[in-house]
């Protein structure tokens, strides 16, 4: 059986400690591409949100403005 020398053994550690610094580095970037799309996707429920509170004007305003024009969608029920 070969003999395991320091020396190899060293060289493996380097080889595992380099990968894994570089591992780190890809961690830490697709952390930072995570907190962007965060960002992005709150942005865009504020959006949504805001939308759905100018569409429930806007329909406050047309109910009031049929009210007012007195139009009806419903026909008049007949006697």
């Amino acid at each position: 059986m070969a003999e395991i020398s320091a020396d190899l053994v060293y060289e493996v550690l380097r080889s595992v400690q380099h990968d894994i610094s570089q591992i780190k580095g890809e961690v830490r970037d697709v952390k930072i591409e995570l907190n962007a799309i965060r960002g992005h996707l709150i942005s865009v429920q504020q959006d949504i949100h805001n939308i759905y509170g100018i569409l429930g004007r806007h329909d406050a305003r047309f109910e009031h403005i049929e009210r007012r024009l007195d139009l009806n969608e419903t026909p008049p029920l007949s006697a």
